[in-house]
């Protein structure tokens, strides 16, 4: 690996190690399909590829990762009211 690839890997390390344990949620491409978080993914492209060639798929992991929470978000739906003849979802 390039001094920057090793640069990049130790700091995705340190935000694994350090700040992603205590943000209180979890990577939401991980959650909707299982597998391997964000910054894991991005941390095993760059160092296949090095930085430069691992930015277009580290930019396609982050979207991914933002419409799989759009996906969760609209799935958080914790129970059903029926005020009638219509169930009517609610979230808390």
């Amino acid at each position: 690996m390039s001094l920057a690839a090793v640069a990049v890997d130790r700091l995705i390390r340190g935000y694994q190690r350090r700040i992603s344990p205590r943000k209180g949620w979890s990577c939401a491409y991980r959650v909707a399909g299982g597998g391997v978080s964000c910054s894991e993914a991005v941390r095993r492209v760059v160092a296949e590829r090095g930085v430069l060639r691992g930015v277009r798929p580290g930019v396609v992991q982050l979207v991914a990762c933002y419409r799989a929470a759009g996906m969760l978000a609209q799935s958080d739906v914790r129970g059903v009211c029926c005020c009638g003849p219509v169930p009517i979802p609610f979230r808390f």
